[in-house]
Order: C-alpha cells, then sequence, then structure tokens
C-alpha cells in the first residue's frame, strides 16, 4: 500500500533480503579477514579477524537495505522519509527490513525467545556436567567457555527481552503515535542483534572464550580467536542499546499526543524511558571499552597490560561501570509492567503514580554509583568500599518504593487472578528473595567471602531470571492478544506458571545454600559432599527448562496450529492500547488521538474515557 503522494518514489532497484544479506556478510567476512592481515591487523592469534566480522556486518546491513536510503538521498531521488510506502502485508515482512514498529516487535519477539531456547540449552549443559564433582561431558579447560558463551548469551537476551519486543510495539500505540520517532534506526537496532548472535556462536568454533561474560583482563589479552567474537558481538549490542535509547527518548519526548500529559503517561513507557537513559549513557562505554580491547589484541597497543604501561584494573571499571547500569536496564523495564499489569488487574487506580515514578528514576540515578561493589575482592581502596557499600544498599529505598505502589495497589482490592497477574506475583517473589540475598552481596564482610560462590550466581538469577523472565512471561500472556491477535491458551498458560514457578525455586534456592558451603562458581569440579545437592539441582533445572518448552509450545499452538481470535479488549482495560481495533490498524490512528483522562482511572465516579479517539488532530506532540 502506497501513499498517494509517494507514488513517484525512485527505489534502488538492487534486490535485498536475508539472502542478499547473508552473501555480502559472507564476502564481507573473507574482505576483512584479508585487508586486516594485508595491513598487518594481526598477531600470533590471528585477531585480523575481527576486521573481518565488522566487514561481514556491515555487508549484511547493506544487503537488507540499509543504504538504499542515503544513497538515494545521495542521488537526489524523491524519497518518502518516514517509510509510508513501506506498510506492508503478508509473512514475508518479518524477514525483511521493515519500517512499522509493530512489524519490529513481533521480529524482536520471535528472535528473543528463539536465543532464550539456546542460551537454555546451554544452561542445561553446564547442569549436566556438574551431575559429578568431577568434569564429565564439558572437560574442564572447556568449561568456562560454555559458562561464559551461555552467560554472554542470556544478557543478550536480557538485554533487549522487554525493550525489543515490548518497547517497540507498544510505546507508539501506548503514548497515541502512529510511528517512532526515527524508523530507520528502530530497525537498525534490531538488524544489529541477528549478526550479534551468529558472531558469538561462531566463538565455539574458535575454541570459545575463557573470560566468562565479564572479559576481564589479562585473560582476554591472551585468549585465542573465540574472544573476538566476544568483543565484535557486544559492541553491535552496544550499538544496539545506544540507538533504541535515542528513539525510545526521542518518541516519548516528541510523540506524545496532545492531553498525554506526564501525569497520565502509562507507567509502563517511564519504565521503558528510565531504561533508555541507562542504554543510552551506559552502552557507549563498553563499546569503547572494547575498543580499547580490540585494539590491544590487533594493534599491540597497551590499555589493559600492565607489563607495557596499561591497567587491567581499567578495564574492571569500565566493565563494571556498564556492567551494573546494564542489570537495571534488565529489570527497570520489568518493574514497568508489574506495575502496569496491577492496576488493570486490581481495578483500582495506580496507588501512588508519583512515588513509582520517583522509584524509576531514583534506581536510574542510583545504579551510577554502586559499581565498585563488583570489585571489593579486586584490590578497590578500602577508604572507598563504605561510599559504595552505603550506595549500593541505597537502591533498595527507591526499590521499595516500586514494591510499596505494586502492594499498595493490591491492598484490598478483589484482583482478577488471570496468567499475566500470576506471573506478576511470582515476581514480587522472586524479586524479594533476590534483594534480601544482594544485601550481603552489598556488604564488605559477606561479600568477601560471598564473592566467588554460587551465593552470587544464585542472586543473580533470582533478579534476572526469577524477576525480569517472570514480567516477560507476564508481558507475553497480557500483550500477546494486542500483537497477534490471538489468545494464548490459559490453561496452559496457568500449569506453566506454577510448573516455572516450583521449578525455579527448586533450582535456585538450593544453589544460596551450596554458596554458603563456599562452592566456588564458573568452576567444573566441586566438594563431592555437595554431590547431591547438585543433582537436585541439576534435576529441578531440567524441570525449569521443560517448563520453557510447554511456554514455547503455548505460543506455537495458540498462535499457528489451534488459534482463538482475540476481542478487542480482552482483559477490559483502559489503556490506550487496548482502544483501537484488532488487529491494529497499519498506522496506529486515522487520527492522534486526543488523550483526556489517565489509563488508571478504575472506579472512579465521573471518569472520562482515556481518549476521544474521534478527535480531528493533525500533527503529534506533547503537552
Amino acid at each position: 500500500m502506497a501513499v498517494a503522494d509517494l507514488t513517484t518514489e525512485r527505489r534502488l532497484s538492487i534486490p535485498t533480503g536475508i539472502p542478499t544479506g547473508v552473501l555480502l556478510a559472507i564476502t564481507g567476512y573473507f574482505a576483512g579477514v584479508w585487508l586486516g592481515n594485508e595491513f598487518g591487523l594481526f598477531d600470533d592469534q590471528n585477531t585480523g579477524i575481527i576486521l573481518g566480522y565488522v566487514f561481514a556486518t556491515a555487508g549484511f546491513l547493506i544487503g537488507m537495505g540499509f543504504l538504499n536510503h542515503p544513497l538515494g538521498r545521495l542521488l537526489g531521488w524523491r524519497l518518502d522519509p518516514l517509510g509510508e510506502a513501506d506498510i506492508e502485508v503478508g509473512l514475508g515482512r518479518y524477514f525483511r527490513l521493515s519500517l512499522d514498529h509493530k512489524v519490529i516487535g513481533i521480529q524482536y519477539l520471535v528472535t528473543i525467545l528463539t536465543m532464550l531456547f539456546f542460551g537454555g540449552v546451554g544452561a542445561m549443559v553446564i547442569r549436566t556436567s556438574l551431575l559429578s564433582p568431577t568434569p564429565t561431558i564439558v572437560p574442564a579447560g572447556n568449561y568456562l567457555s560454555v559458562v561464559g558463551l551461555h552467560s554472554v548469551m542470556m544478557i543478550f537476551i536480557t538485554s533487549a527481552a522487554i525493550v525489543g519486543p515490548f518497547g517497540n510495539y507498544l510505546v507508539p500505540l501506548m503514548i497515541g503515535s502512529r510511528r517512532m520517532a526515527f524508523p530507520r534506526l528502530e530497525a537498525l537496532s534490531f538488524w544489529l542483534v541477528p549478526p550479534a548472535a551468529v558472531i558469538l556462536g561462531a566463538a565455539t568454533f574458535w575454541g570459545g572464550f575463557p573470560t566468562g561474560w565479564t572479559g576481564y583482563a589479562p585473560l582476554s589479552e591472551q585468549a585465542g580467536q573465540g574472544m573476538d567474537s566476544y568483543i565484535v558481538g557486544f559492541i553491535l549490542i552496544g550499538l544496539a542499546l545506544i540507538t533504541s535509547g535515542v528513539n525510545m527518548l526521542a518518541t516519548i519526548i516528541a510523540l506524545r499526543a496532545p492531553g498525554l500529559t506526564w501525569a497520565r503517561l502509562p507507567i509502563f513507557v517511564w519504565g521503558i524511558l528510565c531504561t533508555s537513559i541507562l542504554g543510552l549513557l551506559a552502552a557507549p562505554v563498553l563499546a569503547a571499552a572494547l575498543v580499547m580491547l580490540a585494539l590491544d589484541r590487533s594493534a599491540q597497543t597497551s590499555f589493559f597490560l600492565a607489563s607495557n604501561g596499561g591497567s587491567n584494573y581499567l578495564w574492571e571499571n569500565l566493565f563494571w561501570f556498564f556492567g551494573h547500569p546494564e542489570v537495571y536496564i534488565f529489570i527497570l523495564p520489568a518493574f514497568g509492567i508489574v506495575m502496569e499489569l496491577a492496576a488493570h488487574f486490581a481495578r483500582r487506580p495506580l496507588f501512588g503514580y508519583r512515588v513509582g515514578v520517583v522509584g524509576l528514576f531514583g534506581v536510574t540515578l542510583l545504579s551510577w554509583f554502586v559499581w565498585q561493589h563488583h570489585l571489593f575482592v579486586s584490590g578497590i581502596a578500602p577508604v572507598l568500599r563504605p561510599f559504595y557499600m552505603l550506595s549500593t544498599e541505597l537502591i533498595s529505598v527507591p526499590t521499595g518504593f516500586i514494591f510499596l505502589v505494586v502492594l499498595g495497589t493490591l491492598w484490598r482490592s478483589r484482583v482478577w487472578l488471570t496468567v499475566p497477574m500470576l506471573f506478576c506475583l511470582g515476581f514480587l517473589f522472586n524479586f524479594l528473595i533476590g534483594g534480601i540475598t544482594g544485601v550481603y552481596l552489598s556488604d564488605v564482610p559477606t561479600d568477601v567471602t560471598l564473592h566467588g560462590s554460587y551465593f552470587s550466581m544464585a542472586h543473580f538469577h533470582y533478579t534476572i531470571m526469577g524477576g525480569e523472565i517472570f514480567a516477560f512471561a507476564a508481558a507475553i500472556y497480557y500483550w500477546f492478544p494486542r500483537m497477534t491477535g490471538k489468545m494464548l491458551n490459559q490453561t496452559l498458560g496457568r500449569i506453566h506458571f506454577w510448573w516455572m514457578f516450583i521449578a525455579f525455586n527448586s533450582t535456585f534456592f538450593p544453589l544460596l545454600i551450596a554458596g554458603l558451603l563456599d562452592m566456588p562458581r564458573r568452576v567444573s569440579a566441586y566438594n563431592p559432599g555437595l554431590q547431591f545437592l547438585n543433582q537436585w539441582v541439576t534435576f529441578s533445572a531440567y524441570l525449569l527448562f521443560s517448563s520453557m518448552i510447554l511456554f514455547a509450545a503455548n505460543i506455537i499452538y495458540s498462535w499457528f496450529i489451534q488459534p482463538v481470535p482475540a476481542v478487542a479488549n480482552p482483559w477490559r482495560a483502559r489503556s490506550l492500547e487496548w482502544q483501537i481495533p484488532t488487529p491494529v490498524p497499519a498506522r496506529n490512528f486515522e487520527r492522534v488521538p486526543l488523550i483526556l483522562a489517565g489509563p488508571y482511572d478504575y472506579g472512579l465516579p465521573n471518569a472520562k474515557p482515556v481518549a476521544d479517539l474521534r478527535g480531528l488532530v493533525g500533527a503529534t506532540g506533547g503537552s
């Protein structure tokens, strides 16, 4: 479908799409490696491969069509600046470069679920190896590489698990916009993810990387070619976070519908806004550190080589200056989801709306002041320890605000215990345990003992998997009808929740005990006295993985095999994204709506509808 005044738009006749992208990526890879070797960008590990990965990524993006628009502008052609002529239907649109935020949201969702499966397979390999106190299926020399690949793959997933599919799909609908601010930038943020995943997976062909997900020098300086996959893959994810952050902030600030004041903004959108701030500011630090590491490995610089005047301690600071805000990139949108759904399923106004917003921004601000608690056992100056211990504990205050908002909303209400709401309640339970155990890791005396143990790993999984992934599941069950026009099977959903909730706690709570019993993490051998505990954890992990298989089966069954069409508003929610037809029109709104009330005005006398969808507003704008 083309817009009338754009019918004379000229386009390059070069065929674009995944086949072209893959062909140019392969060509670019070999050209990059050859060029790198010609110019001496290699050492005894042949790290000229970094240039090969860069050229491969550029070739893939060119093959997908990202160069067409800039070339058209260079040639002076009449172009469609907003992608109005790129609206298309059919399954093929999900395999091409699309400027429709709804298509990009679905692309993200399928990609995230696929990567989640492969990351889960890696976890099963690790747990199977730990059935015995001595290395079995994974040789001791390869164990850390398997752990590192699983960790980085999961970090990739959780960085974009909520912002990718739900932020891109829902933010324009929730703020009354017909599009994202920068559609091509939005598409770029997604199409950087597949090459990042492939490049990371390629590390297995080069022997992996022996550093875990943190990439600590000097191990990273001495590692083989698998480390180059880590470097380039992580840089691409950093670029995706930056482009997504720019786009989300511009969209939320500039394209809100008239009447959508900041005090009426859905709390989920506040969560996306705070997450975007962190991504925009933190990811460049990681990208810069990775470029420095790449130069150390390929151009004989010495940023992180103490023997040549550098400092491996510098890498730790740069990595964790990104790494701890990154943890809140995972969890802030999850906070937004839980608060959002609590109001809709309690059928009450969100308790302490402004307190919730302050809590989100409090976490965003304080996340920049806590990174050195990761360095308590790495030689941090003793005089700095009290400050970072205090700042880490202080972040529990705005986090507590989030809990108070949710509990206050649910207090004395008749909660509609749908599947999405069950996962929200599971989030509260799991994240509470994650927060309590985090106190022990923020205090220097206990952290010195527990830092390198399974206690730390179990705490991390309670906050991320027990927190973000439970919120992610809640979001899928809640917004799946909006995104696909189909209802997920609710009976399977309830089985999935209880199965996943019990298996998750049966897996990770015993690992807290294993940590207290001095079982070190990232080590393939352990005290034989802990074998029964590890066997219990492994079998529980199998059950947890099988619950995710049930989740995937529910999605496939409900989406493709036996679909049940969803009504326009199955949850009878007030928020704007549910007030438009199913399926969502190509450009969301025929006219930009006039916002009349907040999305959580349940039960209020003389409450107005959330928006006047008949309003003839010609252009979007904030208020």
